[in-house]
């Protein structure tokens, strides 16, 4: 059973930064599909970062720059650092990650890139339950 489990968040001011961290146990697909969505009050879910297995990242426009996602393998955790902190960075943050059905590499990647930032897609199988991040200018 996988079990996605957030932590690292908190209040900063302005300028500051936080690491999330994002436990998968159960997660041990070779191939992967994971991201980090969030969600302010009053406002839409939107996809903040994905990363895919081979390495291939995106970002919002409004975090690039300024957050990084990366993976420890052995330790099977997605991380999310964030760097010069707005006050609109305030906001739910969650993991995510996809299931790998098997068939063809460039599909699943084409897919998991579909469910990434702007890709219009956020049918994730698997979710944490989130993180609360506050920045206060």
């Amino acid at each position: 059973q996988v079990q996605l489990v957030e932590s690292g968040g908190g209040s900063v001011q302005a300028g500051g930064s936080l690491r999330l961290s994002c436990a998968a146990s159960g997660y041990t697909y070779s191939r992967y599909c994971m991201a980090w969505f969030r969600q302010a009050p009053g406002k839409e879910r939107e996809g903040v970062a994905l990363l895919v297995s081979d390495g291939t990242t995106s970002y919002a426009d409004s975090v690039k720059g300024r957050f990084t996602i990366s993976r420890d393998n052995a330790k099977n955790t997605l991380y999310l650092q964030m760097n010069s902190l707005k006050p609109e960075d305030t906001a739910m943050y969650y993991c995510a990650a996809g299931a790998d059905a098997g068939g063809a590499w460039f599909l699943f990647k084409a897919t998991c890139l579909g469910r990434g930032p702007g890709g219009g897609r956020a049918d994730f199988v698997y979710w944490g339950q989130g993180t609360q991040v506050t920045v206060s200018s």
